[in-house]
């Protein structure tokens, strides 16, 4: 009887001094949460109300925007209430909800950059072919991909794990990400092994192809004229910016998280927070002021 109310009440141990600072990190979680939703969704109704901005790569922004709120609704209301409540726990299958949403927005973030990265090949190297080849159907089977590929994935691992018997209860984090793995009794070969393949297939692989794809790019610009290389840092550099912002935090969920360290509290709480609020703020910010269609935009709107 124990053993199965421990299983539905997973204490989260990530959280420091919340009983004494709990309202001040209530109010500014809340302003984060209100300020990523409003960033985002502004940048994406921009894009859906003008025509001009109905282009393949103007519709993947959109998408990489979507993810951004999507990815903060995984993690923001729950941790919103862990900040109001005097413990913090999570049911078992809860955590593992989130702990699948959590990893499928981020490899559909990974292939979503990589349509992108294709999308702008196309435009730069092949701009005669640009119409031809990306059209609506092509751009919706990408998006389509995207969401569904690593949604797939994860729900096979998810099962893995939440199949797996757990003998520990607390979990070091703020909410339910890989190291859901350290509260089963036994290391499972087979779960680790599929978590690889995954990793290869949503992140390490795209990654592959979006550095083969921009040093194309980057060997076509150097042949052609100043104007094609202008055009190519203008749309190029805000891909490759958040795709090095992205790829820094995966780096440290996947690897950190996964090291048998004690590391302190204060500094896994400092760098959870930075994946969870650095990386959805950074994406309207770099494509509302990088992208030059979306800034003219956005200056009318406020200005």
């Amino acid at each position: 009887m124990n053993e199965e109310l421990n299983l539905s009440s997973i204490t989260l141990s990530g959280y420091v001094e919340v009983e004494r600072f709990r309202y001040v990190y209530f109010v500014v979680i809340f302003m984060l949460y209100i300020l990523i939703i409003c960033c985002n969704s502004t940048i994406i109704c921009l894009i859906v109300i003008h025509k001009n901005l109905h282009e393949p790569m103007y519709i993947f922004i959109a998408a990489l925007l979507i993810n951004s709120v999507l990815y903060s609704m995984t993690i923001y209301p729950k941790l919103l209430v862990d900040f109001l409540s005097d413990k913090q726990v999570i049911s078992h299958p809860v955590c593992h909800f989130q702990f699948f949403l959590f990893y499928s927005l981020g490899g559909s973030e990974f292939l979503l950059l990589s349509a992108m990265a294709y999308d702008r090949y196309v435009s730069i190297c092949k701009p005669l072919q640009y119409p031809n080849i990306m059209k609506k159907t092509t751009v919706s089977i990408f998006l389509l991909l995207s969401w569904l590929v690593p949604a797939c994935q994860m729900a096979g691992s998810t099962t893995l794990s939440a199949n797996r018997k757990v003998c520990h209860f607390t979990l070091k984090g703020i909410f339910c990400n890989n190291s859901i793995y350290k509260l089963h009794c036994v290391t499972s070969r087979a779960l680790s092994m599929y978590g690889v393949i995954v990793l290869l297939n949503i992140v390490f692989f795209p990654m592959l192809y979006i550095v083969f794809t921009y040093t194309k790019i980057l060997i076509i610009c150097y042949r052609s004229s100043r104007h094609v290389r202008r055009k190519a840092a203008q749309t190029c550099l805000p891909h490759l910016l958040v795709l090095i912002s992205f790829s820094l935090l995966c780096s440290y969920d996947i690897i950190i998280l996964r090291l048998e360290s004690d590391v302190p509290k204060t500094v896994r709480l400092i760098m959870t927070l930075q994946v969870i609020l650095y990386h959805p703020l950074f994406n309207p910010i770099i494509y509302g002021l990088k992208m030059k269609e979306i800034s003219k935009h956005l200056r009318k709107l406020f200005c």
